[in-house]
């Protein structure tokens, strides 16, 4: 732990790149610093554990780390790993579900049998319960064959279905079936067949939002959120990002054949204090066209510049674009009122009542504007 009364971004990476766990700048709490001191203590104390117990760390080696955010997540994940619960994992695109998914499969007893993976968002509905349950031959126009479906294909193994919140409810009561039950039929079929998958589910939507909308299934969110883990942003993990940025240096590096050795302290200082709205897959996009266009062995600050000005910002599906509007709307009237929330109800034309369960729904306190 580093204490510096001349704290930086580039002294920030610089000591992150040399294994440091945290960086604090003077003036600081000393309560802060205590706490900093026992996370580190026990982060190592887990570590150790972990490498006595599993002998190494091979089930999240695509899970670059020095977070402390970030490390305790994985220690989450390896205990719901040899719980074989089902696990319902969160956060906005781009933070690297499906590699924590994939990693609690190597971490559990299924680590030999199949991990299958299904985004149910990008699948359009009249051909995604085939794709999930399987459809007999004969079952519609142009089942030729017999098609087995990804739970069968699964068996014994992990079935990850992305974007479980884009799932149509119609196949939502079949999904919850299947979990009850343990069993599939599927389309055209007259028999259903015992199926031994465990499911991790993931989603970048509220679905506690959706199920008051009345779009998700209560009773199917109970089933899969047995173990929920909240992946952080990017914005929230800056530590981590000289590490990851290396990483696909290398990689981008390799795969163009051309001989880049790092970056400059400008542009890795740029990375470091930029926004990313896309997280980690936007980090590998700007690094990637960095590699492309540079001319020397390092990237400069102008390449990184410039590759972030050309990553499109990402545009958020319509129910958090919403509730962010939410959100920023009823901040603006308790600003404008003070955090008089009679005011503010009258100011958006709802009752008192209404306008509380609105900011209880967005845990905004009043109290902060007065």
């Amino acid at each position: 732990i580093i204490l510096t009364a001349h704290g930086s971004i580039p002294d920030a990476v610089d000591a992150t790149r040399r294994g440091v766990f945290t960086f604090l700048t003077k003036p600081f709490d000393s309560r802060d610093l205590l706490r900093e001191i026992e996370r580190a203590l026990n982060l190592s104390a887990d570590t150790a554990g972990q490498e006595d117990s599993d002998g190494d760390q091979d089930w999240r080696r695509e899970l670059l780390t020095r977070s402390p955010l970030m490390e305790d997540l994985l220690a989450k994940a390896h205990l719901a790993a040899a719980s074989g619960a089902s696990v319902l994992l969160r956060g906005e695109s781009g933070t690297g579900k499906e590699l924590l998914a994939r990693a609690i499969h190597r971490a559990s007893n299924r680590r030999d049998k199949p991990f299958v993976a299904i985004n149910c968002g990008a699948i359009p509905d009249s051909l995604l319960e085939s794709e999930l349950f399987g459809h007999a031959k004969g079952a519609f126009t142009g089942a030729d064959r017999n098609h087995p479906g990804l739970f069968k294909s699964a068996e014994g193994g992990t079935l990850f279905l992305d974007e479980i919140g884009d799932m149509p409810s119609a196949l939502q009561v079949k999904l919850l079936r299947v979990v009850q039950e343990r069993q599939v039929r599927a389309v055209g079929a007259s028999q259903t067949l015992p199926v031994d998958v465990r499911i991790i589910s993931a989603t970048h939507r509220h679905l506690e939002e959706e199920i008051e909308a009345g779009n998700f299934r209560e009773d199917l969110y109970y089933r899969l959120n047995v173990v929920s883990l909240d992946l952080p942003t990017l914005a929230q993990r800056r530590e981590d990002i000289p590490l990851l940025a290396d990483h696909f240096l290398r990689q981008f590096s390799q795969q163009i054949g051309k001989k880049v050795s790092g970056f400059s302290p400008e542009a890795m200082e740029t990375l470091v204090g930029a926004s990313w709205p896309g997280n980690i897959r936007q980090l590998c996009n700007v690094v990637e066209q960095a590699v492309a266009l540079s001319t020397t062995s390092v990237i400069s600050a102008d390449l990184v510049n410039h590759a972030l000005r050309e990553t499109p910002e990402e545009i958020p599906p319509f129910a958090e674009a919403r509730r962010r509007f939410e959100q920023d709307y009823l901040v603006r009237l308790l600003k404008i009122t003070n955090g008089n929330v009679a005011q503010a109800a009258r100011l958006a034309k709802r009752n008192r009542t209404e306008f509380y369960k609105l900011l209880n729904r967005h845990h905004i306190a009043p109290a902060l504007f007065k």
